[in-house]
């Protein structure tokens, strides 16, 4: 029997990241080959022509999982009877600025998507935050989304877990599947502390301590 048709909003859909994103959704690449999905797509309005050209692509392709299209700029529709909300919209850094200088600009974005989730989203809603600062961003979500359950919002750090994997395998010529239990705390900022006190590395001889294998503090810091 078919499924029953998912809704998941993309915000920031016409930007380059969106417009990566929403093809592999309507794919089928996020939900599975069996899952049907809406797409709600939102942006801001100076996006708008851009956003329906995206839009226009997606029918386009007639992707066979894709039942429907929403393309707005109207952030209401856009979180209408949304179960799945992936929050890649956000107010961009620009040269110069620390991620708290974009903190000020993205309480307004987020309060405002929040409240819409929280009033119109459907029951239980996920929600993954992208737009940098992730973890501050789903925090402001939090607040303002209250009915949404905690375990239901996520953001996406793994770009720094990413990084620190990479660099600890290149420092010690070691395959990085063979790292294990490296930490991230903190926004993907100047104040992001990268934690290897409980990482260890798979060897011929067993598993070992990454802090007793490099042995250099001032490399860490």
């Amino acid at each position: 029997m078919a499924k029953d048709p998912v809704r998941v909003l993309v915000t920031g859909a016409a930007g380059q990241i969106g417009y990566a994103l929403v093809p592999m959704i309507a794919r089928g690449v996020m939900l599975g080959a069996d899952q049907p999905v809406i797409l709600h797509m939102l942006d801001i309005p100076p996006a708008a022509e851009a956003l329906n050209g995206v839009k226009m692509e997606l029918v386009d392709a007639a992707f066979p999982l894709l039942k429907g299209v929403v393309a707005t700029t109207d952030v209401v529709e856009a979180c209408t009877g949304v179960n799945i909300a992936v929050m890649v919209g956000g107010f961009p850094r620009k040269e110069g600025m620390e991620r708290k200088d974009v903190m000020s600009k993205n309480v307004s974005i987020y309060k405002s998507q929040a409240s819409a989730l929280e009033k119109h989203a459907a029951a239980n809603c996920k929600v993954l935050v992208v737009a940098n600062p992730a973890n501050t961003n789903a925090l402001i979500l939090k607040e303002f989304a209250p009915s949404i359950p905690e375990r239901n919002i996520t953001c996406l750090t793994r770009l720094d877990h990413n990084r620190a994997l990479g660099q600890i395998s290149e420092k010690l010529n070691v395959q990085v599947s063979d790292v294990k239990n490296v930490i991230i705390w903190g926004n993907h900022s100047s104040t992001q502390y990268p934690d290897v006190n409980h990482a260890t590395v798979n060897t011929s001889s067993g598993e070992k301590s990454v802090k007793e294998l490099v042995g250099d503090d001032a490399w860490y810091e």
